[in-house]
């Protein structure tokens, strides 16, 4: 998929996953208010309406969180 070769989207997902990741690292949220992060931002995209190119872009962002959850670099460490 080519959207997911967007440098800036690229970053923003690494430095989103390293910040959840420092927040667990030093106790300050545990697993399960991480995993419920990514479960709202899901739900967000999962939800959202629009013309279909926004949806399909939306469906797709909805797709990639819900695979850092399940089989992703965060759900690793959790």
């Amino acid at each position: 998929m080519s959207d997911l070769r967007d440098p800036a989207g690229m970053a923003a997902l690494s430095i989103c996953e390293a910040l959840l990741l420092a927040l667990q690292d030093r106790n300050l949220l545990p697993e399960r208010e991480i995993v419920g992060i990514l479960r709202d931002a899901a739900a967000t995209h999962e939800n959202a309406q629009g013309p279909e190119s926004e949806r399909k872009l939306h469906t797709a962002s909805a797709k990639l969180i819900n695979e850092i959850i399940v089989g992703g670099n965060l759900s690793q460490r959790l």
